[in-house]
């Protein structure tokens, strides 16, 4: 699977596609260690208290945060990268649980945290379900709860790859009940050439 074949669309559609990219093998986002963009944050002090990596992949930042020594929970509707994710903490002697869930109802997991992690899902959702998403966000975060967000930026070039979010599609979304604290240019580091693309990291708090 390259990378522009990566999934968008809907919940059921993307994460039928997303488990066929995991069995068919390493997926070009899949880099086996967390994004600098959110080891930087993490080294900063950022990411506390209750962790949720939503659409975790296997699972580089609920791990990252378990070795913090935090409470770290992984989502992810793709049942083998769960249970690399599962494995790798297993290896690595970290507590971290991973689920497989569907990210537009985290409100079913009947748990709030207090730092929620995206890497790569907010921008495979279309229209409606991106709505959908930002709702169960705020019904799974604190009051004051921070989610940083890392998505694929207007700013890099071509058609390939998933759809590009503009900084004020980012800002639409996350109207009423939340503060967009910054949106900062950064770096998505992938497995092919040139090894990362243009992104936006977003620092949005739960009012």
């Amino acid at each position: 699977m390259t990378e522009s074949e990566r999934p968008t669309g809907s919940a059921p559609e993307s994460a039928q596609s997303f488990e066929a990219a995991y069995v068919a093998g390493r997926p070009p986002w899949d880099i086996d260690r967390p994004q600098p963009a959110f080891r930087e944050l993490a080294d900063q002090g950022r990411v506390v208290g209750r962790v949720l990596d939503v659409g975790c992949g296997t699972g580089e930042h609920a791990l990252m945060a378990a070795a913090l020594g935090l409470e770290a929970t992984g989502v992810d509707t793709a049942g083998t990268a769960i249970a690399t994710a599962q494995r790798k903490a297993g290896e690595r002697a970290l507590q971290a649980r991973f689920l497989v869930w569907d990210a537009l109802d985290l409100a079913g997991l009947g748990e709030r945290f207090d730092t929620v992690l995206d890497c790569g899902l907010f921008h495979v959702f279309d229209d409606a379900a991106r709505a959908r998403f930002v709702d169960a966000l705020h019904a799974s975060l604190v009051a004051g709860g921070a989610y940083y967000l890392l998505c694929f930026s207007d700013q890099e070039p071509g058609d390939w790859g998933p759809r590009r979010i503009r900084q004020e599609e980012i800002r639409a979304s996350f109207g009423e009940g939340w503060r967009v604290e910054a949106i900062e240019p950064a770096r998505l580091e992938v497995t092919l050439d040139p090894g990362s693309v243009h992104a936006w990291r977003a620092s949005i708090r739960r009012g």
